[in-house]
């Protein structure tokens, strides 16, 4: 199983940004989020309604106090950050760790605590740059599962047909 803990979202400032992390944990194969920060049950419901309509299951939770998630988690905790070490470099290495464990990927808004890095099995950097959280929890989940990107929802009452030119979905 896979868990994304979103650290310190702000009502009305990460919306969309905190939205897009949970639309992208989902289509990277994550089975899960959990956001800390502010609650916003208007965000936690818009992706609840994404969910419904294309279908899969995906939990959406709040948990105010983001340190006890992670001391709490039961398995390989990784903390995405620019400052981390190599992700390609530890690749390999991580996927043998977590092959009969649960994963909390963790991932900031604003900045992140100091004691994060204290909490986690590892600080992975997808980058040595600035760059989205977004972007970082895609190419990692991405990377982690070798290419693998889920497909198929099932239950989905909405689904894309693909085309080359045009926008298709059956409902």
């Amino acid at each position: 199983m896979i868990t994304v803990l979103r650290l310190g979202h702000r009502r009305g400032r990460d919306d969309r940004i905190s939205s897009h992390v949970g639309l992208t944990a989902r289509q990277f194969g994550a089975d899960k989020i959990i956001y800390s920060g502010e609650k916003d049950s208007n965000m936690m419901n818009s992706l609840e309604d994404v969910i419904d309509r294309w279908g899969g299951f995906f939990e959406v939770e709040y948990r105010e106090d983001f340190r006890k998630v992670i001391k709490d988690f039961e398995g390989l905790k990784i903390h995405l950050t620019m400052y981390g070490e190599p992700m390609n470099d530890k690749l390999a290495n991580l996927r043998l760790e977590r092959r009969d464990e649960d994963l909390l990927v963790v991932v900031g808004s604003q900045k992140v605590p100091r004691e994060i890095y204290d909490l986690v099995d590892h600080n992975i950097g997808v980058g040595h740059q600035p760059h989205s959280e977004v972007a970082a929890l895609g190419v990692f989940l991405y990377s982690l599962n070798e290419g693998e990107i889920k497909e198929k929802f099932e239950g989905a009452d909405v689904r894309v047909e693909p085309s080359e030119n045009e926008k298709l979905t059956r409902t």
